[in-house]
């Protein structure tokens, strides 16, 4: 089962991300709406738990227009806003409501409730710069014509897709790609993003951002 923890307070991610691990959970963090955003473009949860409080909002609000949107994965609140209307409106859009402090068992628990109640869904289908990538079947082409890639080229390329447009950080990419630890200036994320290229052909559509990272256009 699948989890994506949004939580701004590092110490309080990383522990949630610690308790969900341990239980058997796997688990991606973000610490920003943004970043949640990215994360729910290319990637299919059975649970998403949410701070209630983040840099760019109101994560309840955020939720609300994913809702509205058709959006059903099942939503676990953390907050410090236990007042009883303040329930109401956080379960009138999620699922669960935790109020913090908090013991992890408990959060635990919930999470496993709720990616019971919710069930595996796939992830979307990515498209921008005439490349479609279907996360499901893995499968990845341009203009019509499948393109074989390497699980490496298929995540940074899936990150990339995921970003519509905009320059992804090169130590996000090569975080995406490698399980092990890389060091930012290595040359590995150089030598793949050439191979990507040649595999898309022309016209040129992957480009480098000098002092940022790569993008699609």
């Amino acid at each position: 089962m699948r989890v994506l923890v949004t939580e701004d307070d590092e110490n309080l991610r990383l522990a949630v991300d610690a308790s969900l691990r341990g239980a058997g959970f796997a688990v991606d963090t973000a610490g920003d709406l943004p970043a949640a955003d990215e994360a729910l473009a290319v990637n299919a949860y059975d649970c998403a738990v949410f701070d209630r409080v983040l840099p760019a909002g109101d994560a309840l609000e955020y939720v609300a227009a994913r809702r509205r949107a058709g959006w059903h994965v099942p939503v676990l609140f953390l907050t410090g806003r236990s007042a009883p209307d303040e329930r109401v409106r956080g379960l009138a859009w999620g699922d669960d409501y935790l109020g913090k402090p908090f013991a992890t068992p408990e959060l635990v628990v919930r999470v496993r409730s709720l990616c019971r109640r919710g069930g595996p869904r796939p992830a979307p289908v990515l498209r921008h710069a005439g490349i479609e990538l279907d996360p499901g079947r893995y499968e990845v082409r341009r203009a019509g014509r499948p393109l074989s890639l390497t699980t490496k080229e298929f995540e940074v390329l899936r990150l990339l897709l995921a970003a519509g447009g905009e320059p992804v950080p090169r130590a996000r990419l090569i975080a995406a790609a490698w399980d092990e630890v890389v060091p930012p200036a290595t040359n590995v994320l150089d030598v793949l993003i050439a191979q990507l290229r040649r595999k898309l052909g022309p016209p040129p559509v992957l480009h480098t951002v000098r002092g940022v990272g790569h993008l699609l256009r």
